[in-house]
């Protein structure tokens, strides 16, 4: 049994058996993503399904918290199945160990997830969860771009519409707009212009994926948080 008593003091304990129920996708478990997975299962979350077909690189060493030497060449799924068990024995995880595509993305029953948390690094994927989020009125939040960038402070949860430096929000405004998709759409995004780099790979370093994916889970809890209490208040609880 997790012990969340820490938690329990500043919500209580009918909030916690809600953050308990929350069904929650995760796509990407790199630099953010790993962050993302991290504190949603540190915080109670007990239904996760993670999205990864990737394995670990002695090159995520550096900023990816589930990455260690022990694990290098193992799939990054059951390496995580493996942590999350170790902090909550009674934790579900369901792992989808494969690479998203336009192809297979559909597998996926988007509709059974109280949230999609979309921390890949491909703008195609991105693309077309925003498409699927916002068709069928899903509660959605995608980090932007993390790399290239040394200040963890500007990182902020904001609406796609009102980022700026950042190349792959540009994208994806541009995408939004040719698909005439009028919702707000939330996002992590960073106000740091990109480092300019030689080359085509991109640097990156332990603090900015780690916050934004911190902040990924932020909002989330603090979405359900807030519903309880609304829903507590409505009911004078």
């Amino acid at each position: 049994m997790q012990n969340l008593s820490r938690l329990e003091i500043i919500t209580n304990k009918e909030i916690i058996e809600r953050i308990k129920q929350k069904n929650i996708l995760l796509i990407g478990l790199g630099g953010v993503g790993g962050y993302t997975f991290e504190t949603l299962v540190r915080s109670g979350i007990e239904n996760i399904t993670i999205v990864d077909g990737d394995t670990f690189e002695e090159s995520n060493l550096n900023r990816q918290v589930l990455s260690t030497i022990d694990v290098i060449g193992k799939n990054k799924t059951d390496v995580a199945e493996t942590r999350a068990k170790e902090i909550n024995p009674n934790i579900k995880i369901k792992k989808i160990t494969k690479v998203l595509t336009k192809d297979n993305i559909e597998e996926i029953n988007f509709k059974e997830y109280d949230y999609v948390i979309d921390a890949c690094d491909t703008i195609e994927i991105k693309k077309e969860l925003i498409k699927i989020a916002t068709k069928n009125n899903i509660k959605f939040i995608a980090s932007m771009g993390t790399g290239n960038k040394f200040h963890p402070e500007l990182l902020e949860i904001t609406t796609l519409d009102k980022t700026e430096y950042d190349p792959i929000a540009k994208i994806l405004r541009k995408y939004v707009k040719e698909e005439k998709i009028n919702k707000k759409i939330k996002v992590i995004a960073s106000k740091e212009k990109p480092i300019k780099t030689k080359g085509t790979t991109i640097g990156s370093n332990a603090f900015v994926p780690a916050t934004a994916g911190i902040l990924l889970t932020s909002y989330v809890i603090n979405e359900i948080v807030g519903e309880a209490w609304k829903y507590m208040t409505s009911q004078n609880v």
